[in-house]
């Protein structure tokens, strides 16, 4: 390969674009309509290209990827099918604000958009991305590639992020352009708020005895700025989605214990609350219905933001860590700032009863909360998919200490953790980031994905998932029994012998039929995956093991 070319390919153009942006990682599916880009890769050996099973797979391991790294997720598909496997996944990542580069293929330039029936051809393929991400481009010849590349960087990257695809016809990724002298990415600045807005919000929290921050996904980055609050004496809660911005054992904070009734009752003695990049999504807050302190500010990046599911008394557009820093600085100045000293203990009192209303629903299932909750002290990226038991415990549980530690799947899609824990596993190898991975799933969710198995244990992916077998759709069953006269269809599950498979596919297997010696075995599972280089099973017999002391039975509604 000449190092020193005077021309390069716009698919090698994409490869250098990458590398500058600091992206050690892509995942996707080969085809004949993205080989100019993958062939790029492999010739210059300087980002890894993991080979998903599955377009919609390849989409939530670049998601996680980017959730852990805090960088930028890359994925690429062929075009027409290919592309379209993915929408799913891209509206996942959309809702949970990742950025990522989509990159798919096209037919040739001379047959695009003209419905002939042309093999691979979605002749309404750049309108369908458009439909489930933040942005979509064509790129339609050389001499414009870098340009559009720049803008669907810049747009994935600008807060509030989110998913951009690029659609390349195969004809133009081959195609040759002088190579640029400058392939840097574009600097991306964060939003500042107006001095004078963040002046009034001031003025309104100064006062303030018993004041929250609720701090949601758009706050992870706002680490610092957060313990300065704290250090005024405010307290915390978060969205699932916020966990770990600070150490949820630290005790100014509830965790995301943020809707439970003891928390809402302390809600109710409190006189301000700042929620900040957050959307106070339905599914925590009770559809809306949560009582929140009577007092509620906001600060976003999204002007959309303001007034929507509550009506915001003040509202700030701006970046969370500049504006939080902004009002740190005016209040730990204030000689009106007077927090009420009860009000740490009072929040702790009010997540000690929420902590134990979660446990004691679980019934026999306490054991493995307290099993991973031990193991978390050593440091887990937390994945979880879809399932009764994250519902019930692995929203809240284990205490996280890393703001991007907890990795789910936002938009309520099943079967995508599998898959966001091989993204997260090269997340962590890729940049020595030395967290283990430990994917809480239930059955149905990972037979969906179960082809993504095979990439795990290609990949050399190092996790432990944590299976819950009860051979059926639990939460749904569970809603039939409640709503439909405990008429069960369409709900019982036809599996694999997990052991037999996990054999096959050379991963590490471990069968929990009862309660007894979890944290051994989980402790074991660590380092067998350590040892083995491969995924490790866990499989828990819920059929054996028993049903939750409480029955979940979809969203928890408002009850007073």
């Amino acid at each position: 390969m000449n190092s020193n070319p005077t021309h390069i390919t716009v698919g090698e153009l994409l490869a250098r674009f990458l590398e500058g942006a600091q992206v050690a990682a892509a995942f996707g599916v080969i085809s004949i309509h993205n080989m100019p880009i993958l062939d790029a890769f492999h010739r210059r050996q300087k980002l890894r290209f993991v080979s998903s099973r599955g377009e919609a797979g390849a989409c939530n391991m670049a998601d996680a990827y980017a959730r852990a790294s805090g960088g930028l997720g890359v994925f690429v598909t062929s075009t027409g099918t290919g592309a379209g496997n993915a929408a799913g996944a891209l509206i996942e990542a959309y809702t949970a604000g990742t950025p990522l580069l989509h990159l798919t293929g096209q037919i040739e330039s001379e047959f695009v958009d003209r419905d002939l029936g042309y093999i691979h051809e979605a002749p309404a393929q750049l309108a369908m991305l458009k439909a489930v991400g933040k942005g979509a481009f064509r790129i339609r010849d050389a001499q414009s590639a870098l340009s559009v590349i720049q803008e669907a960087y810049r747009l994935a990257m600008t807060a509030p992020r989110g998913p951009v695809s690029i659609e390349i016809p195969i004809d133009v990724q081959a195609s040759l352009l002088p190579l640029p002298d400058d392939l840097l990415p574009p600097r991306i600045e964060p939003m500042s708020a107006d001095p004078s807005k963040l002046d009034q919000l001031f003025e309104r929290l100064k006062g303030a005895k018993r004041p929250l921050l609720w701090l949601g996904g758009g706050a992870r980055h706002a680490q610092e700025a957060v313990h300065r609050f704290v250090k005024l004496g405010f307290g915390v809660v978060t969205s699932v989605q916020g966990r770990g911005i600070i150490d949820e054992g630290h005790p100014s904070t509830l965790g995301s214990y943020n809707l439970q009734k003891p928390v809402e009752s302390f809600y109710q003695t409190c006189d301000a609350m700042l929620v900040v990049g957050s959307r106070l999504r339905s599914n925590e807050t009770l559809k809306y219905q949560l009582k929140l302190p009577a007092q509620l500010y906001r600060i976003d990046v999204d002007a959309l933001a303001q007034n929507k599911g509550y009506t915001s008394d003040f509202f700030v557009l701006g970046d969370a860590a500049l504006c939080l820093n902004a009002l740190a600085d005016r209040l730990e100045h204030s000689a009106a700032m007077h927090i009420d000293p009860s009000l740490i203990d009072d929040l702790t009192h009010a997540k000690v009863q929420a902590q134990a209303q979660v446990e004691d629903a679980l019934g026999p299932y306490s054991v493995l909360q307290q099993a991973v909750g031990a193991l978390a002290k050593n440091d887990l990226w937390w994945v979880r998919d879809i399932t009764l038991s994250n519902t019930m415990w692995g929203n809240r549980s284990p205490a996280l200490n890393h703001p991007r530690a907890g990795i789910h799947a936002l938009g309520g899609g099943i079967g995508q953790g599998l898959p966001m824990a091989i993204g997260v596993s090269v997340a962590n190898q890729a940049l020595n980031l030395q967290r283990t991975t430990m994917l809480l799933s239930g059955d149905g969710g990972l037979v969906l994905n179960m082809g993504e198995l095979a990439c795990a244990a290609q990949e050399r992916a190092q996790m432990v998932i944590l299976l819950m077998n009860d051979k059926s759709y639990g939460v749904i069953r569970n809603i039939q029994d409640d709503i439909y006269g405990a008429r069960h269809c369409y709900v019982d599950l036809h599996n694999p012998h997990f052991e037999t498979l996990c054999q096959s596919l050379g991963l590490g297997f471990f069968h929990l039929q009862h309660p007894k010696d979890v944290l051994a075995v989980l402790e074991k599972a660590v380092i067998t995956t350590q040892e083995i280089q491969a995924p490790v099973v866990v499989e828990v017999d819920m059929q054996a093991w028993g049903p939750f002391k409480t029955k979940f039975a979809g969203p928890i509604l408002k009850k007073d």
